[in-house]
C-alpha cells in the first residue's frame, strides 16, 4: 500500500467511526474541503462511490462496509503501536461515545463534566441510546467506545468490568394503599403495574418470577425510559420494580413510598462493555476508571438512603 492510500485509510476509518464528514474533519482536526477531498481520492483509488448523502449524516455503500470489516481493527492496533499508552487528558482533543440509559447520563453526567472542565478540557463525552438488543452490535462495529448496561458479554471479543448489582424494590405513591410492609402476592400480581423496557418488550423479570408461582401481572403501561417512572407513579396508583438506586430523590422527600417485593427477584450486575481491540487504550483506561468510580459511589449511596426508606 502507497503510504498516501494508509492516509485515506485513516481519515475513511474516521468517517466510518463517526458518520459525518463534519465530525471526522473535527476530530481529525482538517478542515471539511480537506476532508471532502480526501473523499474524491478515495472514490478514485477505490473505484466506489463509499458514501452517499442520508439526512445530515452520510451512509456507507456495502464496498466501504465490508472494507471497514478488514480494516478498522488492523488500523487501531497500528495506532496503539505507534503511539503505546499516551493519553493526557490535560492536552487530549478527543470524543467518547457511551452507550447508556438516561438513569446513567443523570447519576454521572454532571460529575463526569465537572471533572473534565478541571482536567481535561479538550475531552467531549457523547450519550448514545442504549438498547438491549444492540449493546455488543456498536462495540464490534466501532459506533461507540463503551456501553453501560446490565448486560453480560455473549462474544469473545467484548470484555466487560462489573460495576454493582442492582437491586429492585417496590415502588408506588407515597398515599397508596399497597404502600405496607406486609404486601402479599394476591396484592402485588393484581395491582396495575408500569414496567420501564428498554427493548420494547412488556414482560421482565418479575413476570418470570410470578409465573413460578403460577401467577401473572396486569402490565398497565411502559415507558423507554427510566425518568418517566416518577411523574407516572406518583400522578396515578400504578406500582412499578424499579432499581433502588433511581428516584432517590423522590423517596426521600416523601414523594414515592418503596416496600420489599413479596417475591424474590434475582438482581442484575451492571457493568461496563467495550471491544478488546480497545484493551490498550490508556484514554478508554481513563474513562472506565472515572465512570467505575462515580457510578459505584453514588449508586450505592443512592441505595442505601432508598433502603432506609422500606415500609417496616
Amino acid at each position: 500500500m502507497r503510504p498516501q492510500e494508509l492516509n485515506l485509510m485513516v481519515i475513511f476509518d474516521t468517517i466510518m467511526t463517526e458518520k459525518s464528514i463534519t465530525r471526522a474533519a473535527d476530530r481529525l482536526a482538517m478542515t471539511q474541503p480537506a476532508v471532502s477531498n480526501a473523499v474524491a481520492r478515495m472514490r478514485d483509488a477505490w473505484k466506489d462511490e463509499l458514501f452517499v448523502k442520508d439526512g445530515r449524516n452520510i451512509q456507507p455503500t456495502l464496498y466501504a462496509k465490508n472494507l471497514w470489516d478488514q480494516v478498522k481493527d488492523p488500523l487501531h492496533q497500528l495506532n496503539l503501536a505507534i503511539n503505546p499508552g499516551h493519553f493526557d487528558p490535560k492536552t487530549a482533543q478527543r470524543t467518547f461515545r457511551v452507550a447508556v440509559s438516561d438513569i446513567v447520563v443523570d447519576t454521572i453526567w454532571l460529575q463526569m463534566r465537572r471533572l473534565f472542565e478541571a482536567e481535561a478540557p479538550g475531552i467531549n463525552l457523547h450519550a448514545v441510546p442504549y438498547t438491549i438488543v444492540n449493546s455488543q452490535q456498536v462495540l464490534d462495529d466501532a459506533e461507540v467506545d463503551l456501553v453501560v448496561a446490565a448486560s453480560n458479554p455473549m462474544q469473545e471479543n467484548i470484555r466487560s468490568s462489573y460495576l454493582f448489582d442492582s437491586c429492585l424494590v417496590c415502588t408506588m405513591r407515597k398515599d397508596h394503599p399497597l404502600a405496607k410492609a406486609d404486601l402479599s402476592l394476591e396484592e402485588f400480581a393484581a395491582a396495575d403495574h408500569l414496567l420501564i423496557s428498554l427493548s420494547g418488550n412488556a414482560d421482565g423479570t418479575t413476570d418470570q418470577a410470578l409465573l413460578q408461582h403460577g401467577l401473572k401481572r396486569r402490565v398497565a403501561i411502559t415507558v423507554n425510559h427510566f425518568a418517566a417512572a416518577a411523574p407516572l407513579l406518583i400522578g396515578s396508583d400504578l406500582i412499578a420494580m424499579l432499581p433502588a438506586g433511581i428516584n432517590q430523590r423522590y423517596i426521600t422527600s416523601g414523594q414515592l413510598s418503596v416496600t420489599k417485593a413479596p417475591i424474590d427477584i434475582p438482581p442484575s450486575a451492571i457493568s461496563m462493555l467495550w471491544h478488546k481491540r480497545q484493551d490498550k487504550d490508556a484514554g478508554l483506561q481513563w474513562l472506565r476508571m472515572h465512570i467505575h468510580n462515580r457510578m459505584v459511589t453514588t449508586w450505592e449511596k443512592n441505595r442505601h438512603k432508598v433502603f432506609d426508606c422500606l415500609c417496616s
